[in-house]
């Protein structure tokens, strides 16, 4: 079992900043996977950022939406995976979600709720 412990979401003037954390409770290096996701009302869930779980290099991707403007991490001593989020838009709007893969399981966090607007 894994558990993801999310934080950081909140309201958030367009062109301003967030920074979500999630919290794993497995060590990065037993994980296959690792990343955030997203989810608008009325759509489906995506994408937004992914890492590699472990290695000197930190291996990213970005959904083309997001690109330029998100960054995810890690800390491996801290077992914590962040996402930063500048310049944001009201089309960010959305509950964003932690994700990784554990012995061929996805796990989810809870979700934390993003809102850009004026």
């Amino acid at each position: 079992q894994v558990q993801l412990v999310e934080s950081g979401g909140g309201l958030v003037q367009p062109g301003g900043s967030l920074r979500l954390s999630c919290v794993v409770s497995r060590s990065f290096l037993s994980l296959s996977a690792m990343g955030w996701y997203r989810q608008a009302p009325g759509k489906q869930r995506e994408l937004v950022a992914g890492i590699a779980t472990a290695g000197r290099a930190a291996l990213t991707n970005y959904a083309d939406s997001v690109k330029g403007r998100f960054t995810i991490s890690r800390d491996n001593t801290k077992n914590t995976v962040y996402l930063q989020m500048n310049s944001l838009k009201p089309e960010d709007t959305a509950v964003y979600y932690c994700n990784v893969l554990w012995a061929k399981v996805e796990y989810w966090g809870q979700g934390t709720q993003v809102t850009v607007s004026s």
